[in-house]
């Protein structure tokens, strides 16, 4: 019923109609917050710009700033679990793994009403025992196709080039919403690929488009056509 719910919740926000083949679509997706000024910053900028982005949000960080979830939501993105600590999901106990993932499931419920079906392991490293967690919990595992590593420079321009150069229809892209740098690059991304015809869009909402069904304990790194 959780699969089901999350599926028809993708179709409902689904409003972006398809216009044709030169409309070309991608999921933005932001790691390891929330991270107050950053976040918000953020937010304000995408919502400017009438983009839409998937947060892959961490539990130490929920409880430092347990009001940016909801105001994630109010603006149409979407939230995802990026596990209690940060730590590796791959190197961890089963019991410390199904911590990681209960805890920040039950913060994101506290603080926003709603459940996530999405889960992105830190640094994206899984194995079985993560793939099994995630599927008795409803989560599909969400990659990655294109990654600047913002994370490692403050270097905007080079952060914005390797996106626009490497980006295709359906990418899934990573970023961080950590620092200004990373911020000013992602939006200065919005502006550029939307100038060539691209629209930005949630990870479900992007499934949809391409009619695929987000199975629980699979894993997505893009949604070609």
């Amino acid at each position: 019923m959780k699969r089901m719910a999350c599926w028809l919740l993708a179709l409902a926000m689904l409003v972006i109609p398809v216009r044709g083949s030169e409309e070309k679509y991608v999921a933005m997706t932001f790691d390891d917050g929330p991270s107050g000024r950053f976040t918000r910053r953020l937010l304000q900028g995408l919502e400017e710009r009438e983009a839409l982005a998937t947060f892959f949000l961490c539990g130490y960080r929920l409880e430092q700033y347990p009001e940016l979830a909801g105001e994630i939501l109010d603006g149409g993105h979407e939230i995802g679990l990026h596990g209690y600590s940060h730590n590796c999901m791959a190197d961890m106990s089963p019991g410390t793994l199904e911590e990681e993932l209960d805890r920040t499931a039950a913060l994101l419920e506290a603080q926003t009403g709603t459940a996530s079906c999405l889960l992105r392991p830190p640094g994206g490293k899984t194995c079985d025992r993560v793939k099994s967690a995630a599927a008795a919990r409803g989560l599909s595992l969400v990659q990655w196709s294109v990654d600047p590593r913002d994370w490692a420079t403050h270097d905007k321009s080079s952060v914005v080039r390797q996106v626009v150069d490497a980006v295709q229809d359906g990418d899934i892209i990573l970023l961080h919403d950590m620092s200004d740098s990373s911020v000013d690059a992602a939006l200065e991304i919005v502006d550029t690929l939307r100038a060539q015809g691209y629209r930005f869009v949630t990870v479900t909402q992007l499934s949809a488009l391409r009619g695929t069904a987000l199975e629980a304990g699979q894993c997505y790194w893009s949604f070609y056509p």
